[in-house]
C-alpha cells in the first residue's frame, strides 16, 4: 500500500495536492468540510480520486500517514488542533511539490505587498529569455499541480506565510523577501514577531549555494538579519545606500550586480510606475542576473512587463474622472502605496473585512491626496472612527453604488482609487471579484 495521504481543502492548492500525490502513487483522499466548485469536484472525479465534501471523516483523517493543510486552514481549526496532539506530520502544498519536483529550480517570493507583481515581473523575465518556467503558488496554478501535470525546469513561486508555516525542507534557490508590514495578524495570535519569523521560514532551508534577495530599507528585515543567521548569498536591494552585491537606485538609476558584472538602467525605462514598484523591479531584476538571464533580456523584459488585472489597474476616464481598480490590496500598507503614488485630487473607496487594521498609516496621506473616502463595506465603523474628523466618508454597501457615489463627489481631473486595505469576503467571493464588479460598474456609468 502506498503512503496514506489526506489532503485538508478542496481549493485549487488542496486539489493540486490531491492530484500530486495520486500520480506518485500515495493512498489520497481530499475532505472538505464545505461543498466544492463544480470545476474541483469534476476534476477529482476524473482522477479517480476519492473525496468527502461537507464532512470530515475522523478515522481516515487520524489514520492519516501525513496531512496536507490548505493554506487557508488556521491552527486554531480543531481538526488541526487534533492532528497535532496525535503527532500527525501536517505538511503545505508547496511542501509536497517540492518533495517532487526533481532537479528544478525555484524562485521563491514572499512579502506583505507587491508579491504578485514581483512574481510576474520575474516570469516575464524567464519567459522573455526563452526558459522553461512556470508561474505557481498564490498565483496561477497551485505548484503541487503544475509538477504533476506539466513539469517544469524553472518554477517561479508566490508564496504566502500561510504556505511558510507548514514547511518542512522546502528550499528555494533563489528566495525573494520584499518587505514585512503588520498583515494576517489574526493568524498569528496578533504577534508581529511570529509573522516575520513566518516570512523568514522561506530562507531556513538555503544552503550557502542559494541566494536570498531582501529589502535592505526595511527596518523589520534589517533588524531580523542581524539578530539570525541565514545561509545563502545575501544579495539586498536599496534606495537609500549603495550595495556592493545586489541592487540599489542612485540619481535615477538603478544597478544591479551580482557576479561582478554590473547592469545599469534608468528608472524612467521601467514599465512599472510609482517608487513601490521600483523596488519591485529591482528585486526582479536582481533576480534575473541571479539566474544568469543576459542583461538585455532584464532591460527589454522590464521595459515590455504589463502590470496585473486588479493591480493599480487604469480601468477608464469617464468625463474627466479617472478609475482605478486597485481591489488586491488587501491591507493598509498596500493602500498607502497606492495612496502615495497619486498625483491628483482622489476619491479613495475603503473597506471590506478587517483585519486588525491601523489607519493611522495612512491618516497623513489621507489628508494630504485624499477628497472623500466611500466605504464599501457591511462594517465600516473603524473607517468613520479613523476619518471622518479628517474628511467625508460615505457607507455604501455594493460596488454599483460605491463607483455612483464616487462619481457624484468627484470633479474632471480627480481620480477614484479602490484600494480597499481589507478583505473582500463580506460582498464579495474574493478580491479579483470586487474588482471586476467595481469595472463593471464604472463602464455602466
Amino acid at each position: 500500500m502506498g503512503k496514506r495521504l489526506v489532503i485538508l481543502g478542496g481549493g485549487e492548492s488542496g486539489v493540486g495536492a490531491a492530484l500530486l500525490g495520486k500520480k506518485e502513487g500515495y493512498e489520497v483522499v481530499l475532505m472538505d468540510e464545505s461543498s466544492l466548485k463544480d470545476v474541483y469536484r469534476n476534476e477529482l472525479q476524473k482522477a479517480g480520486i476519492d473525496f468527502l465534501e461537507k464532512e470530515i471523516n475522523k478515522e481516515r483523517l487520524f489514520s492519516a500517514d501525513e496531512v496536507v493543510k490548505s493554506p487557508g486552514i488556521p491552527e486554531k481549526n480543531e481538526w488541526v488542533k487534533a492532528l497535532r496532539q496525535k503527532g500527525i506530520a501536517i505538511i503545505s502544498e508547496i511542501e509536497l511539490a517540492y518533495r517532487h519536483k526533481g532537479n528544478s529550480r525555484i524562485v521563491a517570493i514572499t512579502g506583505s505587498n507587491g508579491k504578485s507583481t514581483t512574481t510576474s515581473l520575474i516570469y516575464h523575465i524567464c519567459m522573455h529569455a526563452g526558459l522553461d518556467c512556470a508561474l505557481v503558488g498564490n498565483i496561477g496554478y497551485s505548484f503541487a499541480r503544475q509538477v504533476a501535470e506539466d513539469p517544469k525546469q524553472w518554477y517561479v513561486a508566490e508564496i504566502s506565510s500561510f504556505q511558510l508555516d507548514d514547511i518542512l525542507t522546502f528550499r528555494p534557490d533563489i528566495a525573494v523577501l520584499l518587505n514585512i508590514t503588520e498583515d494576517h495578524l489574526d493568524r498569528y495570535d496578533y504577534q508581529f514577531e511570529k509573522y516575520i519569523r513566518s516570512k523568514f521560514r522561506i530562507t531556513i532551508n538555503q544552503q550557502p549555494s542559494d541566494h536570498f534577495i531582501y529589502n535592505l530599507d526595511d527596518e523589520v528585515i534589517k533588524n531580523y538579519i542581524e539578530r539570525n543567521k541565514i545561509n545563502s548569498i545575501q544579495l539586498p536591494i536599496s534606495m537609500k545606500q549603495k550595495v556592493e552585491k545586489g541592487g540599489y537606485i542612485k540619481d535615477d538609476q538603478m544597478h544591479v550586480n551580482v557576479s561582478g558584472d554590473e547592469q545599469q538602467m534608468s528608472i524612467y525605462d521601467f514599465a512599472l510606475k510609482g517608487k513601490h514598484n521600483q523596488f519591485n523591479t529591482m528585486a526582479a531584476s536582481v533576480a534575473g542576473a541571479t539566474m544568469d538571464i543576459r542583461k538585455n533580456k532584464i532591460r527589454e523584459a522590464v521595459q515590455t512587463f504589463e502590470n496585473l488585472e486588479h493591480r493599480m489597474e487604469s480601468v477608464a476616464t469617464v468625463r474627466g474622472v479617472e478609475f482605478i481598480n486597485d481591489s488586491k490590496a488587501t491591507n493598509v500598507n498596500s493602500t498607502w502605496y497606492a495612496l502615495e503614488s497619486m498625483t491628483k485630487p482622489t476619491i479613495l473607496v475603503l473597506g471590506g473585512v478587517d483585519k486588525g487594521n491601523d489607519y493611522t498609516l495612512i491618516t497623513e496621506l489621507v489628508k494630504e491626496k485624499v477628497k472623500a473616502i466611500v466605504c464599501m463595506g457591511l462594517d465600516n465603523k473603524k473607517i468613520h472612527e479613523a476619518f471622518d474628523d479628517v474628511v467625508k466618508v460615505v457607507d455604501t454597501d455594493n460596488a454599483s453604488d460605491a463607483v455612483r457615489s464616487s462619481y457624484s463627489l468627484a470633479q474632471p481631473g480627480d481620480i477614484v482609487l479602490l484600494s480597499p486595505a481589507c478583505a473582500s469576503f463580506d460582498l464579495f467571493k474574493n478580491y479579483e471579484d470586487r474588482g471586476r464588479q467595481f469595472k463593471d460598474a464604472v463602464r455602466d456609468l
